[in-house]
């Protein structure tokens, strides 16, 4: 009876020990960089592309080449994202979604609609790539026998406000300064406390830190004015790009407003750069914790902030 009792009471504290570990861990938000270059095709620095997984929701935000790669490098099946934000509708940060939806379809056998969420213009675009590859599409239906529910596209044009609530998971969107491409987005991910900020293109804005004040982990893109100015043909032109964006300087001010428990570059213009080009810029306006992100970086926000770097991206 009393050896009963206290393996009663060692397997009662055993399950309690795993469900506090299995909650715990189900209150992380896991952020993955897919991608963090910029317009140019480097194999180091894929297109803009984030995961961000909470719960049981996996979302992505922005589709830039080369995405459904790094989703597959990670083991992550198409079939199991809930859906896809868009910033705004720059061919960088779009151009890798046809390939994740249709290669996404034919070998990932989604079975259900994909829901997508961006600017205006948004589901204009989708209706176009829904004609542009209509032969695909019905050869595939024919041919393949692909599911005509996982082909389906369900977009929709937002405004600023919260655009996805589902199982905890709460999606914010809101307009940064990426003019004249107006209107152009960040998001704000909050899950069980956690919060999660991602910038989009962006000058510095005043609404991102409205939005983005006292987040756990602040993801923002960032221009290297020098190498811009080295690598570009046209001094006008390299004006242009480095006035569209955030400069080091400027994104530690914007860090300093903000506080976030960690501060992540990606989506880095130009994609040569270095620790070295980005990090010491910022710290004569931040000294709060900062890192360079890389392709294949997984942030987990808990109780900690956890980063794992990969050992090889490519």
């Amino acid at each position: 009876m009393i050896y009963n009792t206290f393996y009663k009471i060692i397997a009662v504290s055993i399950c309690t020990i795993v469900l506090s570990l299995a909650c715990a861990h189900g209150q992380i938000i896991k952020v993955t960089l897919l991608g963090t270059g910029d317009p140019r095709p480097v194999m180091n620095r894929f297109g803009p592309s984030i995961l961000v997984e909470a719960g049981d929701q996996k979302l992505i935000f922005d589709v830039g080449r080369g995405a459904i790669q790094r989703l597959t490098q990670i083991n992550v099946k198409y079939k199991d994202i809930q859906g896809v934000f868009l910033t705004h509708l720059h061919s960088d940060h779009v151009v890798g979604f046809p390939d994740l939806w249709l290669t996404g379809w034919l070998t990932g056998r989604r079975v259900t609609p994909l829901r997508v969420w961006g600017p205006k213009g948004t589901a204009k675009m989708m209706s176009y790539l829904e004609q542009a590859f209509d032969f695909d599409i019905k050869i595939r239906l024919y041919d393949d026998r692909a599911s005509p529910d996982g082909v389906v596209i369900e977009a929709k044009d937002i405004t600023e406000g919260v655009v996805y609530e589902k199982n905890g998971v709460k999606v914010t969107a809101f307009e940064v300064d990426h003019a004249p491409i107006k209107p152009a987005f960040g998001y704000r991910i909050d899950y069980s406390g956690r919060s999660v900020v991602l910038s989009g293109d962006t000058r510095p804005s005043e609404n991102l830190v409205k939005f983005a004040r006292g987040v756990d982990l602040l993801i923002h893109e960032v221009v290297s004015p020098e190498l811009v100015r080295r690598t570009a043909n046209d001094a006008d032109r390299a004006k242009a790009v480095i006035d569209h964006h955030t400069t080091p300087e400027q994104a530690g001010e914007v860090f300093s407003k903000v506080k976030p428990r960690l501060a992540v570059y990606s989506h880095i213009v130009h994609p040569s750069a270095t620790e070295q080009d980005v990090i010491p810029p910022t710290r004569k306006t931040y000294s709060g914790p900062l890192e360079l992100g890389e392709d294949l970086m997984v942030i987990e926000v808990g109780e900690k902030i956890e980063i794992h770097r990969p050992t090889n991206p490519q």
